[in-house]
């Protein structure tokens, strides 16, 4: 595992790696920020530029299994994403990004990344404020959440196909009886299903007014 960056985030995931038994190599221009890895640390440390080639191959790139660009700039996390993923073949790839519009571009090149102020200031908001949404999953980006959404007593009978197309969206799963479910076709919902959807922060309040709401034709 090769690590560009050697911050808090860096080290920490180099740490973490490293006890769960994987062979770290870590990047960073700063040779005190090494200091950081403690001295516990059994990997290789390679002082240069992440997106130098050269640097790359000290730090064992050509036999590397996964990739992390978590320095503090976004033009050296992503073109150095880009060297290991398209120059030496990496396969698991991730950048830190800090502009989130950025992230979408790279995440659309096949760059995954982590867009870290808009996830960390979303993250915060559902502490301070966790009515804004349920939710139990949100990707890297910060887009797309999984959210448990309100279901009318309307819509048990209902085919669970009505209430994606009434929403325009899509159900993750459904916890039915205590056990988590894969919606099917042919599924209707029931009493006391929970219902859980893929969606985006505009589309909650829209889709949990529809879903909390009797449909046409209901008693």
């Amino acid at each position: 595992m090769v690590i560009m960056g050697c911050g808090r985030v860096g080290s920490t995931l180099a740490q973490s790696l490293e006890t769960r038994g994987h062979e770290v190599a870590v990047i960073d221009q700063n040779p005190e920020a090494f200091r950081r890895l403690g001295p516990e640390f059994g990997g290789l440390t390679v002082t240069g530029v992440g997106f130098d080639q050269e640097v790359l191959r000290q730090a064992g790139i050509d036999r590397a299994d996964a990739f992390a660009a978590v320095s503090s700039g976004d033009n050296s996390n992503i073109i150095s994403a880009r060297v290991a993923r398209e120059t030496f073949g990496v396969q698991r790839v991730v950048a830190r990004i800090y502009d989130s519009q950025r992230a979408e571009v790279y995440e659309r090149l096949g760059i995954p990344t982590v867009a870290t102020v808009r996830w960390t200031a979303d993250r915060m908001l559902r502490h301070l404020v966790p009515e804004s949404s349920p939710e139990l999953w949100r990707d890297p980006t910060s887009t797309l959440a999984m959210v448990e959404v309100p279901l009318h007593a309307g819509w048990v009978g209902k085919p669970l196909k009505a209430l994606e197309e009434g929403t325009g969206t899509r159900v993750a799963y459904i916890m039915r009886f205590g056990i988590g479910t894969l919606p099917t076709p042919s599924m209707s919902l029931q009493d006391g299903d929970q219902v859980f959807m893929l969606l985006t922060d505009q589309m909650f309040p829209t889709v949990s007014k529809i879903s909390g709401t009797a449909p046409e034709g209901a008693h």
